[in-house]
């Protein structure tokens, strides 16, 4: 499904291929998930695939050993070449977690909160496993007036759509006192995230990061993992709804990277690390801002950005880099031949689709020298502001995969509407409608096959085909499409109306893949996936 911002209020489900079979208790159906936001129109297709590079076959073959010289390789048959799409190594180790949500108290900047939290930290534990590896986490509710459960963000769920963790769509919402048991296998790798999808409680703090070991498509020494960039508010995830319902987006009072900052200069800390001369770090950037686009940059340094969601892509080098909510981005640092130095690290809220009043102050501090303890002087990258993604030329797979030639037909808008005072997310001039206690997915399991305008389901009947979406608004502020159970191809966006007659604009080879893409205020963004994860 198609998903956006916090402050969306609907969403769609996206039913592809055979029925998913589905187990009816109250916290478990099968099916795929959707997300709040706006989104807006499909079509289906029938043609077949074309690969320019990769086939199905497991890597060379050859025996791969991964180091810091030669990342690209991994286990034995499996390497960065491997068609991870199709081939997936066979490690037979489970990694298991048990996580507890509860209610708390967090500063991350100082000023003290009401907060939702996974085993009382702020961010949530990371879940790490290899490629392959099944992943086992028990979540135990111990919100006593709500309900939650887990979406772990950019895991395909293939054939496991009823693990995808979205209330009201995959699942009933996980009760107060019960335990729910997600457990789905790591076909892909690289860097994501998870988060509660039980209305707003991911930006009060139920996140956490997903790190699945793999290849890699430059080398490095270190792996710093996660970076989270957050923006920030001084009142709960609830109070915002409420009043962006009547009054639109809030402004952020702060923001934070890895859950922390200073406030006014008086309270919190700010987040630092520590470069030695010559070392090459990874980090795993997630934007998990309720609201705010960021742009991320390390002053006087050159950064390698080497994965866009879960995909691997050919190496480019940037001084900084636009990340939208939601997305991730995979990047090597290399450091100066420095053993004294302080460097502001930047996460610069943009300000043409975010409200910020600490555009100039996330930051984070990297040091040459652990006994540093002086604010970095140095000066951010000139930089012109804007919420659109990195340059599409820039964002090439490695694993080169081709979209097929498809034919594109409905047309769908994605509006905000006023209505009763308050403003609404539309699609088909109707936010979506789903109940708790009987999920789209159980509804799918039990056959049925007529749904109200207000649910908001896109049924696309046949499997494996290929489907081109287009995604239009005539809102005017750029926004961030998600879609859960596959990668989509990028195949053009734009300001104005799509026109279909004009299919050469479309990028079918090798085009950009991901699973977030920024949609252009009062534009379109058309994406292809493919209609092989049934439910999803």
């Amino acid at each position: 499904m198609v998903c956006g911002k916090l402050l969306a209020t609907w969403a769609v489900a996206v039913v592809t291929g055979a029925t998913a079979a589905c187990t009816s208790n109250r916290h478990q159906t099968a099916g795929d998930s959707a997300d709040v936001s706006p989104v807006i129109e499909a079509v289906a297709s029938s043609s077949s695939p074309s690969s320019s590079a990769s086939s199905g076959s497991p890597g060379s073959g050859a025996t791969c050993v991964n180091s810091p010289s030669n990342r690209a390789c991994w286990t034995e048959g499996f390497d960065l070449s491997t068609n991870y799409y199709d081939e997936v190594p066979d490690t037979g180790v489970v990694r298991e977690y048990w996580f507890n949500v509860e209610n708390g108290t967090a500063a991350p900047d100082g000023y003290e909160m009401p907060v939702q939290l996974i085993n009382g930290s702020f961010p949530g534990p990371t879940i790490i496993a290899d490629w392959g590896d099944t992943v086992v986490v028990h979540l135990k509710n111990s919100l006593q007036t709500n309900g939650t459960g887990l979406h772990f963000h950019g895991i395909r769920q293939n054939w496991t759509d009823q693990m995808d963790g979205v209330p009201s769509i995959t699942q009933c919402p996980i009760a107060p006192n019960d335990t729910y048991t997600y457990k789905w296998r790591a076909v892909e790798y690289g860097t994501g995230w998870y988060h509660s999808h039980f209305y707003v409680q991911a930006w009060d703090g139920v996140f956490g990061g997903i790190t699945i070991n793999g290849p890699a498509s430059a080398n490095y020494d270190v792996d710093l993992g996660h970076l989270f960039l957050n923006d920030w508010y001084h009142q709960t995830a609830d109070e915002l709804v409420t009043k962006a319902a009547t009054g639109g987006p809030p402004t952020a009072v702060n923001g934070l990277i890895n859950g922390t900052n200073t406030f006014n200069d008086t309270m919190g800390s700010r987040f630092e690390t520590i470069f030695e001369p010559g070392t090459r770090y990874r980090l795993r950037q997630v934007n998990a801002a309720a609201d705010n686009h960021f742009r991320f940059m390390i002053d006087n340094h050159t950064m390698e950005i080497i994965a866009t969601d879960f995909v691997p892509i050919v190496p480019y080098n940037a001084t900084q880099l636009s990340i939208g909510m939601g997305q991730r981005y995979d990047i090597i640092v290399e450091a100066k031949d420095l053993t004294d130095g302080d460097f502001w690290l930047r996460s610069i809220a943009q300000e043409s689709c975010s409200e910020s009043d600490a555009v100039d102050d996330v930051k984070g501090i990297i040091r040459y020298s652990n006994s540093s303890t002086s604010d970095p002087t140095t000066s951010a990258y000139s930089y012109t502001d804007s919420c659109l993604d990195e340059a599409s030329s820039n964002l090439v797979p490695y694993l080169a995969i081709n979209a097929s030639d498809t034919y594109i037909s409905a047309d769908e808008k994605v509006a905000v509407e006023v209505t009763d005072n308050a403003l609404l997310w539309t699609m088909n001039k109707t936010s979506m409608h789903t109940q708790w206690e009987y999920p789209t997915a159980m509804q799918i399991s039990q056959k049925n096959s007529t749904w109200l305008t207000k649910q908001n389901v896109i049924h696309l009947p046949d499997a494996d085909k290929w489907v081109y979406m287009v995604i239009h608004s005539p809102f005017a502020q750029d926004h961030p499409m998600h879609l859960h159970g596959h990668d989509f191809w990028v195949l053009d966006s734009g300001y104005g109306n799509f026109d279909s007659t004009q299919t050469d604009r479309l990028t079918l080879v090798n085009a950009p893949r991901r699973d977030v893409a920024m949609m252009p205020g009062s534009g379109y963004l058309v994406i292809a996936f493919k209609t092989n994860n049934p439910g999803a």
